[in-house]
């Protein structure tokens, strides 16, 4: 069973940074994809960024330019990197991985972005 491990959330001023860290259980080239999404109150989870397999990125329209996807295969890690937070950057953020015909998920870490 792949399990995703996320943490590095917290509280955070508007104009502030945080990095965001997902370990897997296996090795983060072995999936189709890794990503971070996010769900804020009322509202529907969102894709913010993910990767592919070959490296391939993709970010949401509202973080382009401000987080950054990252890999460390060597510590099957996937990051996002935030920067200049804005408070409707607020959400729980989650890690995904596709992989074959399967979603996982990670538990979720809260951001909250205070103005």
């Amino acid at each position: 069973q792949v399990q995703l491990v996320e943490s590095g959330g917290g509280l955070v001023q508007a104009g502030g940074s945080l990095r965001l860290s997902c370990v897997a259980s296996e090795s983060t080239f072995s999936f189709d994809t890794m990503g971070w999404y996010r769900q804020a109150p009322g509202k529907q989870r969102e894709l913010v960024a993910r990767v592919s397999s070959v490296g391939r990125i993709n970010y949401a329209d509202t973080v382009k330019g401000r987080f950054t996807i990252s890999r460390d295969g060597a510590k099957n890690t996937v990051y996002l990197q935030m920067t200049s937070l804005k408070p409707e950057d607020t959400a729980v953020y989650y890690c995904h991985a596709f992989w074959t015909t399967s979603d996982y998920w990670g538990q979720g870490t809260q951001v909250t972005v205070s103005s």
